[in-house]
């Protein structure tokens, strides 16, 4: 916590419809006094690059899209904290109310082939960007719950 520049409450929700393979969700993100809505619609291309389209909603829209969610699908709360780490990236370790003894630690890359180097005190116990169980969607749908 004492490492992070900034620190997200974030509440996700998915919702039905939407082309097949891109999934579709809305986002609340409270950052102190401060809570903005997303909308947001995200294309898997490979284990590591997706397509992202997201745009800045107000609160009447966001609670309108509310109608919509799947009911198939939990929402998913998480705080995210948000590290500066060296080469000017970002490590964003969300930590979810489910899990005592894991959490995800990701970093938005310019491109697919940038070296990422992660502090000494991140503790990374298993790489899971291949593993299909390990996305806010697939944790939507089931949480994993398998020893570390």
């Amino acid at each position: 916590r004492e490492k992070a520049e900034r620190v997200i409450d974030i509440e996700q929700v998915y919702l039905k419809g939407g082309a097949p393979g891109v999934s579709m969700r809305v986002r609340k993100s409270t950052e102190g006094d401060k809570v903005i809505y997303h909308r947001n619609e995200k294309q898997k291309l490979s284990a590591t690059v997706r397509i992202e389209r997201e745009e800045e909603i107000d609160e009447q829209h966001y609670k309108i899209l509310l109608g919509f969610a799947d009911p198939a699908l939990r929402k998913i709360e998480k705080t995210r904290y948000c590290v500066p780490i060296d080469g000017g990236l970002t490590a964003e370790i969300d930590i979810f109310p489910f899990w005592a003894d894991r959490a995800f630690c990701e970093t938005e890359l310019p491109c697919e082939d940038t070296p990422v180097t992660l502090p000494e005190w991140l503790n990374v116990v298993r790489e899971v960007s291949d593993d299909k169980r390990y996305t806010n969607l697939a944790l939507a749908r089931e949480i994993p719950t398998e020893e570390l």
